[in-house]
């Protein structure tokens, strides 16, 4: 489903975009995967949903699979599970990318998700919720296909916390003043309200975790942050000009000094159903 605003992000809606921009998005997600930060971020929620060797589960927005392939290793050769996206290509290139694990890729909408009720056991949503128009609706679907006993394990960002050091203060709110609306999604809070929507939702035994992640290099923070990756497509700041350049020319001289940071937190929520 569409996100509520006109400026979306390019995770948004990824059959959109162009072949380029897609494969970009496609690569964007391969590194992100890879990067120590989101790898301490997946381990909380491996904890948090604790899969059991034969479990059925669902991974909704599983992206180019890699986590429902690792989930699939957990649950072992009885176990199944279901990696479901919303874009048809990066289904496509999680089918490529199959490890003859016991997952069944399909595209489908995380609001309306089109299976049974009481069909799995588990529900691993990561990084989808900033992105849907209606995040409740989604969960409520989540909460509808998990079987009683079963475990939700959402892992939302909360890009309000988003701070840097190092480079100007007025600099980094004027820039991010112009780049929040297309480079961040609509539900900017999504990773701090994920206990709240869950509580509605009706699950139980919850535990919520801030993982805060440090990036203490430009080219390490550029792997997560778009504000400060120099290869993503100038026309896409949307910023006056002089101002990106300005900007990423303070943030590498802040790696040449080796004073850089950023940190960002996300949030691992899970319970029962």
């Amino acid at each position: 489903m569409a996100p509520p605003q006109k400026e979306r992000t390019p995770f948004s809606d990824i059959d959109g975009l162009t072949a380029q921009m897609s494969e970009m998005v496609l690569a964007a997600l391969t590194e992100m995967g890879r990067h120590p930060e989101i790898r301490r971020v997946r381990r909380t929620g491996f904890d948090a949903l604790r899969p059991a060797l034969g479990a059925r589960l669902l991974d909704a927005g599983s992206g180019s699979g890699e986590v429902a392939r690792r989930l699939a290793a957990e649950v072992g050769p009885r176990g199944e599970v279901i990696a479901l996206d919303h874009s048809a290509a990066i289904t496509a290139a999680a089918v490529s990318r199959h490890d003859n694990s016991n997952v069944e890729y399909v595209t489908g909408d995380v609001c309306a998700l089109g299976l049974p009720g009481d069909c799995v056991d588990g529900v691993w949503c990561e990084r989808v919720l900033q992105h849907v128009d209606d995040p409740d609706r989604a969960i409520a679907e989540m909460r509808r296909v998990t079987r009683p006993g079963g475990r939700i394990c959402l892992i939302d960002t909360d890009w309000d916390s988003l701070a840097f050091d190092g480079v100007p203060r007025a600099l980094q709110d004027t820039v991010l003043g112009y780049v929040n609306r297309h480079f961040t999604p609509p539900y900017r809070d999504m990773g701090r309200t994920l206990r709240r929507r869950l509580v509605a939702a009706g699950v139980t035994g919850l535990t919520a975790t801030p993982v805060t992640m440090l990036f203490g290099s430009p080219d390490s923070a550029a792997v997560v942050l778009p504000m400060v990756n120099p290869r993503v497509p100038e026309d896409a700041w949307r910023t006056p000009p002089g101002l990106r350049d300005e900007w990423l020319a303070h943030v590498e001289a802040a790696g040449a000094r080796g004073d850089f940071l950023a940190v960002l937190t996300i949030w691992v929520v899970a319970g029962s159903v």
